[in-house]
């Protein structure tokens, strides 16, 4: 059986399909995003995640809660999940249909985590630095974790450079051991 990633990577591939055919990228993107609030919201996920509810009325309750924000694809793709029982899934295609569109855009997103808040002219440096690195528009995405004492790590993709203090203990530690053996 697929992983949730995988299934989730499927779904938001074939709706990546289905708006590059209408050509409608952006507005997916907004309507997933939609979806997920509306439809995932705690009080609505109950019911409409609900197998002992029948399926008419949870496909009422979805198309009331969608009704007009969302597209007929975005809705379809929603009561497809709902009818398969995996609705729980929905925030994943979502951000999996994010990267998608990023892609198809030539962005690059670089999740940066500093010990420190960064500046705004810092965050440009760093997103500039990428972009000479990929060849691609970067999106930078920043978050502080004072766990990393100094520095901070840049991701992007699979990719990760640390240049954090903690990671360089971590290298010395390491050094140091295999050196002691």
């Amino acid at each position: 059986m697929a992983t949730v990633k995988t299934a989730a990577r499927r779904y938001a591939e074939a709706a990546l399909e289905i708006a590059r055919r209408d050509g409608t990228l952006d507005s997916w993107l907004e309507e997933l995003r939609l979806a997920v609030d509306l439809v995932g919201a705690k009080e609505a996920a109950t019911v409409v995640d609900n197998p002992a509810i029948a399926w008419e009325v949870r496909r009422a309750i979805i198309t009331g809660l969608l009704g007009t924000h969302v597209g007929a694809p975005t809705r379809n793709m929603v009561l497809l999940l709902a009818r398969r029982g995996r609705l729980t899934i929905l925030p994943r295609v979502a951000d999996e249909y994010r990267r998608l569109v990023d892609i198809e855009h030539g962005v690059v997103v670089a999740n940066v985590t500093s010990a420190q808040t960064l500046e705004p002219a810092e965050l440009a440096a760093i997103a500039e630095r990428v972009a000479a690195l990929s060849g691609a528009r970067v999106e930078v995405h920043s978050t502080v974790d004072p766990a990393l004492i100094g520095g901070l790590t840049v991701r992007v993709g699979d990719r990760l450079i640390d240049a954090s203090v903690r990671g360089r203990l971590s290298r010395l530690r390491e050094s140091l051991v295999a050196g002691a053996r």
